[in-house]
């Protein structure tokens, strides 16, 4: 190519171009798989990872070809989800990184396995969070898949704008929530942010959704009850099922063990709730 000036008219590959070979990149790789589902919520700590992984897992459990990219840059969290955080490393293969297989039909990137420590902090501006998600898009070798789960970050910042903007034609969001109304102000706005992006809603969960006692049986609204459905119906989505509190959950997520599958889901109510809310997202997507 040509140099003119420094000005240059006629360089180098300029931003322009770089983006658009960048786009083409991202647009080939994502072409090779079927659906691509984004798993959002507008506020931190309703368990919104522990939906990403538990249904990328019931996908790959289906036998359908998964992928589960986390792209939470500053607090990921899936590889602990799937006891994946014991220092396995990335391959490549030319320029492209090969995700790590967590089983025959599910394969896993987050940048949780680029650390060197688990303590580390990623300190990173906007910039670089979105030149990593690009990377992510389009320097994995995902391959063909029937599924891409991507678990972001709460909010409606830089990751989950980025996630939105970059992928075409994505099947849409599935949006998480607890009951209470303070997790809701902030979940609603995940859903104007799907529609002032063109993303579509899939689906509401709502989760931590009562608590059966052990014991005696009682169920306990501990962050209230129906806060989510109540909400979908009003702002016109889909609303997928709700999750009960179960001490076994959390327990699944520190042991690295996901919730509703192996010998951790047992006959629960949140796992027959799980699965449920597995088929109609399902559906929902198919249509």
């Amino acid at each position: 190519m040509s140099k003119r000036n420094e000005t240059g008219a006629a360089g180098p590959v300029g931003a322009a171009g770089k983006d658009a070979m960048e786009k083409a990149a991202i647009r080939e790789t994502m072409g090779r798989i079927a659906h691509k589902i984004i798993v959002m919520s507008g506020k931190g700590g309703v368990g919104k990872s522990t939906v990403a992984v538990n249904l990328a897992v019931s996908l790959a459990d289906k036998k359908f070809k998964t992928g589960l990219l986390d792209i939470d840059i500053h607090g990921p969290s899936v590889p602990k989800l799937l006891g994946m955080d014991k220092g396995q490393g990335l391959s490549a293969r030319g320029n492209k990184m090969i995700p790590i297989e967590y089983n025959e039909y599910l394969k896993v990137m987050s940048i949780g396995f680029l650390l060197q420590g688990r303590d580390d902090a990623i300190i990173w501006r906007g910039p670089l969070k979105y030149s990593a998600i690009k990377q992510f898009l389009s320097d994995v070798e995902w391959g063909d898949l029937d599924y891409l789960i991507v678990d972001s970050p709460p909010g409606t910042g830089d990751e989950p704008l980025s996630i939105c903007q970059l992928i075409e034609n994505a099947d849409g969001a599935v949006v998480v929530t607890t009951p209470q109304d303070v997790a809701l102000i902030d979940v609603r706005k995940s859903v104007n942010f799907c529609r002032q992006l063109n993303m579509p809603v899939i689906g509401v969960i709502e989760n931590m959704s009562g608590f059966t006692c052990p014991h005696c049986g009682k169920e306990t609204d501990i962050f209230m009850n129906g806060g989510g459905q109540s909400m979908a119906e009003e702002m016109v989505v889909p609303f997928l099922g709700k999750i009960p509190i179960e001490r076994h959950i959390a327990a699944s997520g520190d042991s690295g063990s996901p919730f509703h599958v192996g010998d951790t889901a047992g006959d629960t109510p949140a796992h027959k709730s799980f699965l449920k809310i597995v088929d109609t997202l399902l559906q929902g997507v198919k249509k």
